[in-house]
């Protein structure tokens, strides 16, 4: 179907802004009332609290990249494995950089409309990025 491979196209422009840092092209990609059901601590809603985690992310981790390992699609969601990876070169949670790089998993759910996101479901391994950056 056309809306399966709209919102396929959809949530690869959102991965490839993440990794080149083009991140004001999320505003063309998520709705203004997204909800993400796993927020970052203090993430607003919407668009600008993605665009602000991923900015975070990026000044910490400026070679962050999202590699998609698997991805399955319906008419109005978009699953996808993913392995996350970056070098901490910028302060992170209050850490200073230690020039380590770390490679996690993660997996997220997204569901669109109109080739727009409106709702996230997601799950990174957290707990294993600040364990192979010695932060834990």
């Amino acid at each position: 179907a056309m809306t399966k491979d709209q919102n396929i196209a959809a949530q690869q422009a959102f991965g490839e802004a993440v990794n080149t840092g083009q991140l004001e092209k999320l505003n063309d990609l998520v709705a203004a009332d997204s909800v993400d059901h796993d927020p970052a601590p203090g993430q607003e809603a919407g668009p600008a609290g993605f665009i602000g985690f991923f900015s975070d992310m990026r000044t910490a981790f400026p070679d962050l990249h999202v590699e998609v390992e698997h991805l399955v699609a319906d008419d109005d969601n978009v699953a996808f494995a993913y392995t996350l990876t970056g070098t901490h070169d910028g302060p992170f949670q209050g850490h200073e950089a230690t020039g380590k790089k770390f490679e996690v998993r993660g997996v997220q759910i997204s569901r669109f409309s109109d080739a727009i996101l409106v709702e996230r479901w997601g799950s990174t391994d957290e707990a294993g990025i600040m364990s192979q950056l010695g932060l834990a």
